[in-house]
């Protein structure tokens, strides 16, 4: 009795599966152009794109849902009526395409293509060729320039460098600024013979090559004897402003007024007298 009931069953299970729907369309009914999609189950039962191309009904694309055991198909049409998809021996579709509702696809005109319209440039568009046009120009002329230099052999760029102040300019003009500071007028002794010293030593390292800010006063006043430039009288005026100002600096002396504008007045001359004997000599290695 047992074997009977599982043999009904299995019977009964059968003819279920086969009463299952193969083949189906999401509709039936659609309008000339539109898209529907056709669902096959059943890998025995799929279709290509090819076997489903017929009666005027176009297949587009096809993709498998194999986690359902499904193929479907995007279908169209351009044709309207009744179009029979024939997707076995026995069985077939029929897609129903129908006009577009509205438009009288008899009588309509068709029309040539219009013109292209023609858009006004606006300032920013015209003023942006404006400035390539002159980056074009100004590179063509930068070029012509470049090659007429290398040409004739001359740098690309002119450097014109400051021209050189002569040292004894350099000190005098020092001195002058340093006359101008009224210091020691205001109680900065040792800072204006500090000052003073120092334009006079490094004067002496520029133009004479006396390395007279390492120097003490007395190896600056040996230095100098034993120089090119050297003149008892100038000699004598450098070493009354060295003295001088090695007793405000190190002995704390405190000169006279007078003494202060001599020291500045023996710089001065100092200066002036070996730039005349520069030029005297320069004038004598000339000849």
């Amino acid at each position: 009795m047992k074997k009977i009931c599982l043999f009904l069953i299995a019977i009964v299970l059968c003819l279920s599966g086969s009463a299952q729907v193969i083949y189906q369309l999401d509709t039936n009914n659609i309008t000339i152009g539109d898209q529907v999609t056709l669902s096959i189950k059943g890998v025995e039962n799929y279709r290509t794109m090819e076997e489903l191309n017929q009666n005027g009904v176009i297949a587009l694309k096809q993709w498998v849902d194999t986690t359902k055991g499904m193929q479907y198909t995007t279908l169209t049409c351009f044709d309207e009526g009744d179009h029979s998809i024939k997707l076995g021996e026995e069985d077939s579709l029929v897609l129903v395409v129908k006009d577009v509702e509205g438009v009288d696809t008899v009588n309509v005109q068709i029309k040539d293509i219009a013109p292209i319209i023609k858009v006004k440039y606006t300032f920013w568009e015209i003023f942006r060729w404006i400035l390539l046009g002159l980056a074009v120009a100004a590179l063509i002329v930068g070029i012509i320039y470049i090659v007429k230099r290398m040409k004739a052999h001359k740098p690309i760029i002119e450097l014109h460098p400051e021209p050189v102040i002569p040292p004894d300019e350099r000190a005098l003009k020092a001195l002058e600024e340093l006359r101008r500071k009224e210091m020691w007028q205001s109680g900065k002794v040792k800072e204006y013979y500090t000052e003073l010293t120092d334009i006079v030593r490094n004067y002496l390292e520029e133009a004479w090559n006396i390395n007279s800010t390492d120097m003490t006063s007395d190896e600056t006043l040996e230095a100098y004897h034993d120089s090119k430039a050297f003149n008892e009288g100038c000699e004598a005026k450098l070493r009354q402003m060295l003295r001088t100002a090695d007793m405000v600096k190190f002995a704390k002396g405190e000169p006279l007024p007078n003494e202060h504008t001599q020291a500045m007045n023996h710089a001065v001359e100092f200066v002036d007298a070996l730039a005349d004997i520069s030029r005297q000599q320069s004038a004598v290695n000339s000849q």
